[in-house]
């Protein structure tokens, strides 16, 4: 599966080249921000100078495209294989666009948290709404003798 990766950044990763990425998955939103990019085939590590939030996913994959933007003016808003990214997410004019060739199930670990987070919140609502009609921890009625 490939993954596109929008930085406010400029990373120069060739072609083909193996990567290494270490993402903080939000607990509440479930959103991936990239805290460190791992050029393995150059030795090249790109670390976002901020600290982490939430739990550090890692996965690695093979760059399969990089465009550098340099300079220029605010984007208004653009397409990235149907996710919209606003201007103030990217930034003014510096960008970094690397599409990755995903090894393994690295990817879908991220996918897989933001589906545990709905999983979770669905195994609550069903304890409130059993709770709300009398659950089923209550304590069974005993059952009465039968004579034959």
């Amino acid at each position: 599966m490939d993954r596109r990766l929008v930085l406010n950044a400029h990373l120069a990763v060739a072609r083909g080249h193996r990567v290494d990425v270490m993402e903080a998955v939000d607990a509440e939103s479930g959103r991936a921000s990239v805290l460190q990019i791992v050029d393995l085939d150059s030795g090249v590590c790109y670390v976002r100078d901020e600290g982490t939030r939430g739990d550090v996913v890692r996965w690695s994959g093979r760059v399969l495209d990089c465009t550098v933007t340099i300079g220029g003016e605010t984007i208004g808003r653009e397409t990235i294989d149907a996710a919209t990214i606003s201007a103030a997410t990217i930034g003014a004019g510096s960008r970094t666009v690397l599409t990755i060739d995903v090894d393994g199930d690295g990817a879908g670990e991220t996918n897989a948290r933001t589906a545990l987070l709905g999983a979770d919140a669905a195994v609550e609502a069903a304890k409130a709404e059993a709770d709300r009609w009398g659950g089923s921890d209550g304590v069974p009625e005993p059952e009465t003798d039968r004579f034959w």
